[in-house]
């Protein structure tokens, strides 16, 4: 299917909608002006807060428009998970067994060959430094050998264990090695046992949809009211619901982009293209009623907080009852 004609399966859990086909993330964002928000993280990985992967998730905003236009469906994603069968189950742990022994062959191969030349794996440095290392270690088993001699004639003993001279360590008693029990699906086996040691990784998609076992075909919804129905989705519910929803597709239906405005104090920033090559021109603020009554403080509030971060205070006021959106911008201006 084309990207033209190709719907968004927007997964959604406790009423919030994900995305996690990388490529989903580009198209509503290039053909739909929607960016959402990247939360996946991966350990160990450097500026992990700054570089942010999947899942993207989109505010109800973004979601309900999305669906309303017919670029996207609902999927209960929980539902979708079903339990998985024993053959599947069995062609799973057969698969990851393949990866994980492909792995160790490859990293078995490449250890042989850099024993075979090690010059060539390693730099004179490094060759340098381990070789020190190594003189280091025997010195001080040396030096620990040495001070056990000394206390073990000091206190009359005769027999000088051998193991001392060698810097051995000594063993009170037999250690007893505990192998933890089988997993039937994890990627073990008797092939694997000789390679126990060589670590291999495990691969997990990120989009469950690629395991048998996912089938989302009776839990996905195509409107905002079937969902509803279904007690999936309840965006817009509420008269502040409907509000923000109706200036969001209003705004957006005049080309905009719109990312979260909680910072500069409105709901939302008013992009004039893509956000990661323009500056908002606005931070827009919803009011739920065309004639609803501003205090004196919020107008300049937000006109002085708006002048400050270089941007335009928009007020947007919703009109429940013509489905309308009128806007008021406030700008801080001195006077002399």
């Amino acid at each position: 299917m084309s990207s033209d004609t190709r719907i968004i399966p927007l997964r959604v859990v406790n009423k919030t909608a994900y995305i996690w086909d990388v490529d989903d993330i580009a198209i509503v964002r290039s053909k739909h002006r929607i960016c959402g928000i990247l939360v996946g993280t991966l350990p160990h990985l450097s500026q992990q807060n700054v570089f942010l992967g999947v899942p993207l998730v989109l505010m109800p905003e973004e979601a309900a428009l999305l669906v309303n236009i017919g670029a996207a469906v609902f999927v209960d994603d929980p539902n979708a998970h079903r339990n998985p069968t024993i053959p599947q189950l069995e062609a799973w742990s057969a698969e990851q067994r393949d990866l994980a022994r492909s792995q160790i062959e490859l990293t078995e191969t490449k250890t042989a060959k850099e024993s075979a030349n090690p010059t060539r794996a390693m730099s004179e440095d490094a060759l340098r430094k381990r070789r020190e290392r190594e003189e280091r270690k025997k010195a001080k088993a040396a030096e620990v050998a040495a001070q056990q001699a000394a206390a073990a004639s000091g206190s009359g003993e005769t027999e000088l264990n051998p193991s001392l001279l060698l810097g051995a360590p000594l063993m009170s008693k037999p250690e007893t090695i505990h192998t933890p029990p089988t997993d039937p699906l994890t990627p073990s086996s008797s092939e694997l046992s000789k390679s126990a040691s060589t670590p291999y990784t495990i691969v997990i998609p990120a989009s469950a949809a690629s395991q048998p076992w996912y089938n989302a075909s009776s839990c996905t919804y195509k409107t905002i009211e079937s969902a509803r129905a279904a007690g999936v989705w309840d965006f817009p519910a509420t008269l502040s619901d409907r509000a923000r929803s109706g200036v969001f597709h209003d705004l957006w239906k005049q080309g905009y982009f719109m990312g979260g405005g909680i910072k500069f104090g409105g709901e939302y920033l008013v992009y004039p293209g893509d956000p990661l090559r323009y500056h908002s021109h606005f931070s827009a603020s919803v009011v739920e009623s065309p004639i609803a009554s501003l205090r004196p403080m919020e107008i300049v509030a937000h006109g002085r907080l708006g002048t400050a971060t270089k941007k335009a205070h928009l007020l947007c006021g919703w009109d429940d009852e013509k489905q309308e959106v009128s806007y008021l911008s406030i700008e801080w201006a001195g006077f002399g």
